[in-house]
Parts: C-alpha cells; sequence; structure tokens
C-alpha cells in the first residue's frame, strides 16, 4: 500500500461488500436494525445486475401471490412511484436513495475490495482501493457479508467455496451432469432498444460478429416485436474462468451484441426498421462463479422437497434455469427450464461460512449447489437472501453472537423478525403482539380476525376490505401503553392493477421500450390515507393519534405514543380502489 496516497479508517458493527440488490439489501435491514454499516461497493451505482449498467430484469419466485416483499417489494413500489415510465437512470436513483439515506450507513462506492486482515479465522478488516479519490479504505468491524457475486473474500479469507458443476452422484442430483467439473453459467452484455416514429439506420463496425439465420436457429433468433425480448441468451464464458477471463469475454460479448443487433436491423428477418439500438453494456452480467461453503449446501431434492426447514429465512421459486456453458455458441438448448416448486425455503445455514467465524454471504454466492443455484441466483431471491443477512448480523451483534451461533440460540428470533418486516417465509406465521392477540376487533367488514392472522398474502383468504370511512377498532379491555403500530396493506402482489395496457406490468424495469409506452403507476389497491384515533377515558370520547398521508407502501410503521383503552383507525382514501385493502394491523 502506498503510502503517499491517503487511507482512511472506518470502525463499524457490520461492513458489506457488494451492492448489488443483495448487499443493499443486507446494508439496509442491519442499520435499520440498530448496526452502524459501511457497505463497499466496486461500480459507481447500486444495483448489480438490476442497475443501468448491465439492465437485467429483477426475477424472483413464480406463482400467484409469491412476489418477493420485505424491503424488495418496498423498492419496487418506489420505483412504481417515482418512475412510472421505468426510465434507468431513475431507476438508480431510486436505488441510491434507499442506501444513502439511511443515517446508520457509510457508503464507499467505486471502491474495490483488495485484501481482508485476519485472526485466526475471523476476519478483522477488509481494505478497498477508491478510484474516484485515489484513497485507501480500510473498515474494521465485528461482522462481514460478502454480496460481491464473484465472493471475493472467499480467497482473501481461506473461506471454502466451490466453483462449476457438481457430478450427478456427489449429492444424487439426476439435473446434474455425469462427471464433475469447472464449467459454470456464463455472462450477457446485455442491449436496450428503443421504437421511434420513423426508421432508424444501423451500421455494425467491421469488428462485429456477423450472423445469419441458419447460424442463429433454432434457439437464439430475436424477436424485438413481442415486448418480452431481453437477449439472454447473448452469453459466454461458461467454458472459460468466469471471474478470470472476464476482460476477454466482455470483448467478444460486445461483438456478439453487435452482431445480434445488426441482424435484427439488417437481415430482413425482422420488421425493424423504426428501432434504434439505445444501450449497449461493457459490465458483462454474470450468472455464476465462486460459490461458498456453509454449514449446509442446499441441492436439487432440498428444492424440490420445497425446503421445509426449521431454520427457513428466505425463499425461492424460479425454476432450476439451468444455462448451457457454451452460451451462444451451442447448437443445443441454450437454457434448460427444470421444474421447481414456488416457493420453496431457503435455510438460515446457507448463508454463513463454514470455516469464517464471523462471515455472513447474501446472493448468488450462498451455500448451494450448482442445480440449486441455478434457481436461487434470481435478484429478487438474491435480494431477501441479504435482507435475512443483515438481520442477522443484527441479532448476532444484540447478544454477542457467531452467525452459527444465532442459528444455535436464535434463530426463531431471526424468522419473527423478518416477517416482522414484512418478508414471508413459507409454511410459518408471525407472532402478533400481545396487545394485538388479547384486543376485541370490532370492525365493519366480513372476516375482521384476519387482521391478526400472522399471514399477509392471499387477497381472497388473509385480506380485510373495508368501505372507506368505515372503523375499525381495537378495544384492549384496560388502559394500555401503546408504542407503535404496524400495517401491512394490499400492494397488489400479482399486479393485477397496475398498468390498464397490461404491457411487462410486473417488472419496475423493462429492456426494450415500444412507441408511446404508457406509464405504470401504483397499485390501486394500497391505502393512501388513514387516521388513527385513541380513546381518552377521562374524557370518554376518541382523540386523534396519528395519520398515515399520501402512502404507497405497503409495509408501514408508525410511532405513537399513548395510554388508552382502545384504538380505532379510519381508512379515508386509497390508491384508487372503491375499498380499503388491508392485511394486518399490530399494535405494540
Amino acid at each position: 500500500m502506498n503510502k503517499a496516497l491517503t487511507h482512511v479508517q472506518h470502525d463499524t458493527d457490520f461492513c458489506v461488500v457488494g451492492g448489488g440488490l443483495a448487499g443493499m439489501c443486507a446494508a439496509i435491514s442491519a442499520a435499520r436494525h440498530g448496526l452502524k454499516v459501511v457497505i463497499m461497493q466496486d461500480r459507481p451505482v447500486f444495483g448489480g445486475n438490476a442497475s443501468s449498467e448491465i439492465r437485467m430484469w429483477v426475477c424472483g419466485a413464480r406463482g400467484k401471490n409469491n412476489r418477493e416483499t420485505g424491503i424488495m417489494e418496498e423498492i419496487a413500489l418506489e420505483a412504481l412511484y417515482r418512475n412510472p415510465y421505468r426510465i434507468y437512470p431513475v431507476w438508480d436513483t431510486v436505488l441510491y436513495e434507499k442506501v444513502k439515506q439511511e443515517k446508520n450507513i457509510t457508503a464507499l462506492l467505486n471502491c474495490s475490495c483488495t485484501d481482508a486482515q485476519m485472526d485466526g479465522n475471523k476476519i478483522i478488516s477488509v481494505t478497498g482501493w477508491q478510484t474516484t479519490t485515489q484513497k485507501w479504505h480500510t473498515v474494521s468491524a465485528k461482522y462481514f457479508a460478502d454480496c460481491s457475486g464473484d465472493s471475493i473474500l472467499a480467497p482473501l479469507t481461506g473461506a471454502e467455496f466451490r466453483m462449476g458443476r457438481e457430478s450427478k452422484d456427489e449429492f444424487g442430483e439426476s439435473y446434474a451432469p455425469d462427471k464433475a467439473d469447472k464449467k459454470t453459467m456464463g455472462m450477457s452484455c446485455l442491449i436496450q432498444a428503443r421504437k421511434m416514429d420513423s426508421p432508424r439506420p444501423f451500421i455494425a463496425p467491421d469488428w462485429a460478429y456477423k450472423y445469419t439465420k441458419e447460424d442463429l436457429e433454432p434457439y437464439h433468433l430475436p424477436n424485438i416485436d413481442n415486448g418480452k425480448e431481453n437477449f439472454w441468451y447473448m452469453e459466454l464464458g461458461g467454458e472459460y474462468d468466469s471471474i478470470g477471463d472476464t476482460e476477454e469475454l466482455r470483448d467478444r460479448l460486445i461483438k456478439v451484441a453487435l452482431g445480434i443487433w445488426d441482424f435484427v436491423k439488417n437481415s430482413g428477418n425482422s420488421s425493424a426498421e423504426n428501432w434504434e439500438l439505445e444501450f449497449l453494456g461493457f459490465l458483462p452480467g454474470k450468472r455464476e462463479s465462486r460459490r461458498y461453503v456453509g454449514d449446509h449446501i442446499l441441492i436439487q431434492s432440498d428444492v424440490e422437497s420445497e425446503g421445509k426447514f426449521d431454520d427457513i429465512i428466505a425463499y425461492g421459486g424460479w425454476s432450476m434455469d439451468d444455462h448451457h456453458p457454451a452460451g451462444i455458441d451451442t447448437k443445443e438448448l441454450p437454457t434448460i427450464f427444470h421444474p421447481a416448486p414456488s416457493p420453496f425455503g431457503i435455510p438460515y445455514r446457507c448463508i454463513y461460512s463454514k470455516n469464517i467465524e464471523n462471515l455472513f454471504f447474501a446472493g448468488r454466492n450462498i451455500s448451494v449447489s450448482h442445480m440449486a443455484l441455478s434457481s436461487t441466483r434470481v435478484m429478487a431471491t438474491c435480494g431477501v437472501l441479504g435482507q435475512a443477512a443483515g438481520i442477522a448480523a443484527a441479532i448476532a451483534c444484540k447478544y454477542n453472537l457467531s452467525p452459527r451461533q444465532v442459528y444455535q440460540q436464535k434463530i426463531n428470533e431471526l424468522k419473527q423478525t423478518l416477517m416482522l418486516d414484512d418478508c414471508y417465509l413459507p409454511f410459518n406465521k408471525m407472532e402478533m403482539s400481545e396487545i394485538t392477540k388479547n384486543a376485541q376487533i370490532k370492525a365493519d367488514c366480513e372476516f375482521p380476525d384476519r387482521l391478526r392472522s400472522g399471514v399477509d398474502r392471499s387477497r381472497e383468504d388473509d385480506c380485510v376490505i373495508i368501505e372507506l370511512g368505515k372503523e375499525i377498532i381495537y378495544d384492549f379491555g384496560k388502559p394500555t401503553e401503546i408504542k407503535g403500530i404496524r400495517f401491512i396493506f394490499d400492494s397488489d402482489l400479482n399486479r393485477e392493477t397496475v398498468s390498464e395496457d397490461n404491457f411487462l406490468n410486473d417488472k419496475t424495469t423493462i429492456c426494450n421500450i415500444p412507441l408511446n409506452l404508457k406509464p405504470v403507476c401504483v397499485p390501486k389497491t394500497l391505502v393512501k390515507q388513514l387516521s388513527v384515533y385513541s380513546f381518552d377515558d377521562e374524557k370518554n370520547e376518541w382523540t386523534p393519534l396519528s395519520a398515515i398521508e399520501n402512502n404507497h407502501q405497503r409495509l408501514v410503521n408508525l410511532s405513537v405514543s399513548a395510554k388508552c383503552s382502545a384504538l380505532k383507525f379510519v381508512p379515508e382514501q386509497t390508491q384508487g380502489s372503491e375499498k380499503a385493502h388491508i392485511f394486518s394491523i399490530n399494535v405494540d
């Protein structure tokens, strides 16, 4: 380390390396639970594969009512509110503010982790180089999380990891290859196009690859007009070192991308005269590299049996989407969507290191086999894993425990805290507060007891639907100290009402922009305005206590201070629905 350059020292509780969706959610959740956090991100923006630098869709669990909630839904709803035309630079600002507005987070952007200092099997600090300031940053912390995707802390700390595909025999995985190898899924440099109101020519450079219809048949023929073409199959790298060969592969991928777009525009096989190339990514989006080894390795049979673990802290639900290592060079199926249940549980033992005492990880690098990775790698799943890692770090710090000891001693607290933060855990119910459980609920609607069922998913089975202006009363029977109220509103998890033209209305970003794209909107089912009243026993009357105004979120926490024998909730306005949709009201 050059002593002539500035060296900045940071002392914190929790250091997160990597600022994709997993790292963001880890940092935000830990900070909201009281930890001082430093997040080290080697790019100028947050979001990783979801950012404007790469532009991959955020995908997750499939099926009705399986959308990921918690911080992932908070981000998605903020984007619908702030970015109705789904413009990538605006999306970047949504991600940026979610990190930067947390008072407990110090963000080090453009800072690449280059070293780790150890004391036996414990990380003492990590050091990164910040290109914009030409400064070294060393972060000392009690706990660390590697959310870097490529698992940079594995070689720096000696943490156990795997890379490549296991054989069928190792874990009894029927979809695995007969022999183990070092092959992975590849990486992609994506393109984005915009349809214009007049023809737009395209002249490819001489060095771009040239493709004919025969070259691309049968699996790689672009379809720019179907609204779903994101060119994911422009993929290479699985037969190479998906870390060490990235620069060479990037050069080839740019040639691939320009060649594919040349085919779209100039081959005569597409009606693409009015389409214009708006973006070409120079940063490859990766699917697979190093995977850490934790106390449990999630495998194909775990996925197929729905992952009903006692220590479930997240879930997946994407198919086992196993890409061919050769990518666009293969004439075989470029990916096989092996079936997987949705949802399936992921255990806590998959997100901390087997041999490094204070190391968490989240994202595509968790403790899974290659086959399980083919499902767990998608970004919405990575985000909920990150939130779990952040809360686990907060619990570890609170009780001075190692990540493994959190599993041994505090796993129920971790699970309940996740659910209180609106993270869905399949096969589990949230424990409502004693105040809520003991209250008598009176309401002008059907099934008012659903408000404390501990399940916030299905509109048909779990939601209270009540006319605007009608009352919900929690009667405690005696004066009771009230400190907070937690609401879960209906954010239309199936996104049935977000967009009138239903054009990819479940996506916060899109990859190709049609002509006259209509805006999306905040789900109409969300409660926008609600008033809270407390019953004044001395005056024998209701008194205004608090209110929710201009809300566009699913989870709303109100901090209040009152001693009363009852609370009254009056929903007054929604984002468009005729009635208010409320999943739960939990009083502390």
